[in-house]
């Protein structure tokens, strides 16, 4: 090769070098100078703390891709009422929506399963699991793509606490209580509380405290101590019962228009579903650990009577739950959802009572 040739070849390497690092520092500066706006509407009123882990869900999204995300964030009825925000997003009118499954138990009443589970014995943590690693995304997705054929694709984050009983007007001394009572619920809780005699409303959280004060509603379950002092459950009932079966086991739902979905990079999708693992952890510190239990603390300085719902109410709900269960299955969907759930917890769950041990005497030990 003669010298002229070498140097003309390499002066087109160098050149055709320099061009491909020019447009590999460019491409992020365009990409990123491109924002996507997603309209993010929440179901929770915004007093609640839950529309504020909306905001945080929101927050994370925008900050992990540095501006070429944003998810707009409004609360409950600011487009459309909670009950209606999966329909909006399902035809475009909101991008994308912050609420539980539980509130889709219209539709189809195997969503329920994927918000509030029967309580076969797990937690949270334990549903969240089968979710992910147990064949329930799959499930989910079949029941919105295939069953339903929505236009969504959706993702179920944060272990919620198991829900209080709820708010009474008297305290529950046993399930003849439940009988002919008017109260609020969602979900398949509706069927377990009509099967112990209840005369069940089904109502979004901003609607609860005003229908208990108008003598509308004799009892309510929302969800936890802080969305209950915030929305103002204090001021319209005096007992508050703990621990319940009809809601052991809960998550958020965080669902997307698919359209809209489905245009986004492929990084920003990744972002969308690990921010909501990272949402998990954080909000269970900040939530459920920390704002909880301060304010059932404020509660009870508030002169509520905070009590231990008795165990043959427990019991009753667990034998209604086989009622409810039976005659759902009826339905091959449902069953086939719940014949998963129940693989999963029998192993899983066995392992979990046999390995960890019972806190309560470590407690009374250095708390008394």
């Amino acid at each position: 090769m003669t010298k002229k040739v070498e140097k003309t070849s390499r002066r087109k390497f160098l050149l055709a070098a320099g061009a491909a690092g020019a447009a590999t520092v460019a491409m992020p500066q365009v990409s990123r100078a491109q924002t996507t706006t997603l309209k993010y509407q929440s179901t929770w009123p915004t007093k609640d703390i839950f529309h504020e882990m909306a905001v945080d869900y929101a927050n994370k999204v925008n900050q992990m891709t540095g501006g070429r995300l944003k998810m707009d964030v409004l609360a409950a009825g600011s487009v459309v009422p909670a009950f209606q925000l999966q329909d909006a997003v399902n035809t475009g009118v909101l991008d994308a929506g912050h609420g539980v499954c539980a509130y889709w138990y219209g539709k189809h009443k195997a969503f329920s399963l994927f918000g509030t589970p029967p309580s076969f014995g797990w937690d949270a943590h334990s549903f969240l699991a089968w979710f992910y690693y147990g064949g329930g995304e799959a499930l989910y997705n079949e029941l919105v793509g295939n069953v339903l054929k929505l236009n969504v694709v959706g993702f179920l984050y944060y272990p919620m606490m198991t829900q209080p009983l709820g708010w009474f007007k008297k305290p529950v001394t046993g399930p003849n209580d439940l009988k002919n009572i008017k109260y609020r619920t969602v979900g398949l809780s509706a069927d377990l509380f009509k099967e112990m005699g209840a005369a069940v409303t089904i109502l979004p959280g901003g609607e609860i405290v005003p229908a208990l004060d108008r003598g509308l509603l004799d009892a309510a379950e929302f969800n936890n101590p802080s969305s209950d002092i915030l929305l103002g459950f204090t001021d319209v009932a005096k007992n508050f019962m703990l621990q319940s079966h009809h809601q052991q086991a809960e998550s958020f739902e965080i669902i997307f228009n698919k359209a809209k979905y489905d245009a986004l990079p492929a990084e920003v999708k990744a972002i969308i579903r690990n921010a909501a693992f990272a949402a998990t952890a954080d909000q269970f510190a900040w939530g459920a650990h920390d704002r909880y239990s301060k304010d059932l603390m404020e509660i009870k300085k508030r002169g509520v009577n905070v009590a231990k719902t008795p165990d043959s109410v427990l019991q009753a709900q667990l034998q209604a739950w086989d009622k409810v269960l039976a005659e759902q299955s009826k339905e091959p969907f449902f069953k086939k959802v719940i014949d998963s759930q129940k693989d999963w917890v029998k192993r899983t769950a066995l392992y979990m009572h046999e390995n960890n041990v019972d806190t309560k005497p470590a407690y009374k030990h250095f708390f008394g």
